[in-house]
C-alpha cells in the first residue's frame, strides 16, 4: 500500500466538470493498492495519517507541533493506481504490482471507511474513473507512506 499524502490549503476532485469531493486545511492521500495489500497494513497507514505531526498551531512559532485530528483537519483520498507504475524497461509503464481492481476496490473502500472513523470530515474521489484534481500545497509538504 502506497500514499502520497499533501499537506494541502484546500483540494477537490472532479469527474467530468463536476466537483465529486472537496476539502480545506488538510491531507489529499493519493492512495495505491498493491498486490497482495493487507487489511493490518491499512490499519497502520490510517494510524500514521492521523498521528503525523504536520501542522502549527495557529498564532505561534510552533512547526510541526499538531497532528490532522488535533486541528480538525479535512481528509480527501483519491485513488491512484499509478503509484505502482514500473518504467524501468520500455516506454510504458507496467502496473503488474497493482491489486487488481475487484480485490483494489474492496482495499480502498476499507480503507476510506477506517479513516472516516477518525476523521470528523473525508471527502473521496471515485474508483476507476478518470478524474481532475486540483490543490494548493501548504508549505510545500508531501509525503510518500508506504507498509
Amino acid at each position: 500500500m502506497r500514499i502520497v499524502l499533501q499537506k494541502v490549503k484546500n483540494a477537490n476532485v472532479k469527474i467530468n466538470n463536476e466537483t465529486v469531493g472537496e476539502i480545506s486545511n488538510g491531507f489529499l492521500l493519493l492512495l495505491a493498492i498493491g498486490k497482495g495489500d493487507t487489511r493490518e497494513q491499512s490499519d497502520f497507514l490510517v494510524e500514521k495519517v492521523c498521528k503525523l505531526r504536520l501542522f502549527s498551531d495557529a498564532g505561534s512559532d510552533s512547526f510541526m507541533e499538531k497532528n490532522i485530528l488535533e486541528v480538525s483537519g479535512e481528509v480527501l483520498v483519491v485513488s491512484q493506481f499509478t503509484l505502482y507504475g514500473d518504467c524501468k524497461k520500455g516506454t510504458r509503464p507496467s502496473f503488474t504490482d497493482s491489486e487488481e481492481p475487484i480485490k483494489a476496490k474492496e482495499m480502498y473502500e476499507y480503507f476510506v471507511n477506517k479513516i472516516k472513523e477518525k476523521v470528523e470530515r473525508v471527502e473521496t474521489g471515485k474508483f476507476a474513473e478518470h478524474m481532475e484534481v486540483e490543490l494548493v500545497n501548504d508549505g510545500p509538504i508531501t509525503l510518500i507512506l508506504e507498509k
